[in-house]
């Protein structure tokens, strides 16, 4: 489903649109000028509303539309003030606000909006608007507590889907390394023993002297020998595998080795904050992850299609990494996509 379906049929969006749909139906058809005017702050107000998830995350365009959408209100309610529907728009606005932003400015905007209603009523001739300001700022710490709880249980599971891939992609990395220890122990076990007897054998009774068996044996030893590296494609496919979006789109280079573990580690904790840094700040759809061999390094690029501002601000998750990549002697480095996406490359030893 697009993404632009997805966010329409969310249930507190439907909510928001069949209120705002009421609120017109309380205006009537426009008949003149001023009812032409009237849909046509309302009209602007639902444009908003239904772009609003579309916008980047915390970002300007995101504020300058709350702004909008709060000065749409009240204009609308100093054109209609005798229409007692059209504070409804607060009470949605309010809740698009909790939904989207920390409960300490949405209650500082609150504070606002209603204070500039109670100045329209009180300018248009209301004998009590004290009472009507009151009974809708029920109404929108309602809503607001409602949107509220509603983000917080999505970042609740948000935060257990990446502990249940960082899981999935650890444990993948565990079987393969125990895997790998136990394919080791064989190769030893097999060379220290049955290498030792036959040799015995040969040297004894002279009956291997072309060497057949041992070539075999070294053969076999040989290729338990040969380190395909670590799984690192079922680690990075079990860390995304949780996450509804955005989605992983992995590409390993075939002469890609990576036998350290810590290496390995640092590789698939790179992903992890990629994937989440797309999905909680660039509303990102796709991340594109590629690792190639590039020297004596293992090079990582990870992309995605979100929308980043200008200037890309490095929180804890980023300064984390780039401690762990410097730990192992490797570097990060951050820059945006011409599509204003986040790219990280990372450049590890091979």
């Amino acid at each position: 489903m697009p993404a632009f379906l997805r966010t329409l049929v969310s249930p507190l969006s439907l909510a928001g649109l069949l209120t705002l749909l009421g609120v017109g139906l309380s205006l009537g058809l426009p008949s003149d000028a001023n009812g032409a005017l009237r849909w046509g702050v309302l009209g602007a107000f639902i444009a908003l509303f239904l772009a609003y998830d579309h916008l980047p995350a915390r970002s300007p365009l995101r504020l300058a539309s709350d702004v909008l959408q709060a000065l749409l209100a009240l204009w609308l309610a100093w054109l209609e003030p005798r229409v007692g529907t059209v504070p409804v728009l607060l009470v949605v606005l309010v809740a698009h606000l909790a939904e989207h932003w920390p409960p300490r400015p949405v209650l500082a905007a609150t504070l606002l909006l209603n204070i500039s209603l109670y100045a329209v009523l009180r300018h248009s001739g209301f004998s009590h608007p004290l009472l009507i300001v009151t009974i809708y700022a029920g109404f929108q710490a309602f809503a607001a507590l409602t949107a509220h709880y509603a983000r917080s249980a999505g970042q609740a599971r948000d935060a257990l889907a990446r502990v249940n891939a960082d899981l999935l992609a650890t444990r993948a990395l565990l079987a393969d390394g125990a895997r790998d220890a136990e394919r080791l122990r064989l190769a030893r076990e097999l060379h220290d023993v049955a290498g030792h007897k036959l040799t015995a054998m040969r040297l004894n009774l002279r009956a291997l002297a072309t060497e057949p068996l041992l070539g075999d044996i070294r053969q076999v030893v040989q290729s338990m020998r040969d380190d395909r590296g670590l799984d690192l494609a079922t680690a990075l496919q079990a860390l995304a595998a949780p996450f509804p979006r955005p989605g992983l789109r992995l590409r390993i280079a075939e002469q890609v080795r990576i036998t350290n573990p810590l290496v390995a580690d640092a590789v698939v904790r790179l992903a992890q904050e990629a994937l989440t840094n797309a999905a909680r700040h660039g509303d990102a759809s796709t991340v594109w992850l590629d690792i190639n061999k590039e020297d004596h390094c293992v090079r990582i690029d990870i992309r995605d299609d979100g929308q980043r501002p200008e200037r890309i601000r490095e929180g804890n998750g980023i300064t984390g990494m780039r401690e762990r990549l410097a730990d192992l002697q490797g570097q990060l480095e951050l820059a945006r996509t011409d599509a204003g996406g986040m790219h990280l490359t990372a450049r590890l030893p091979a």
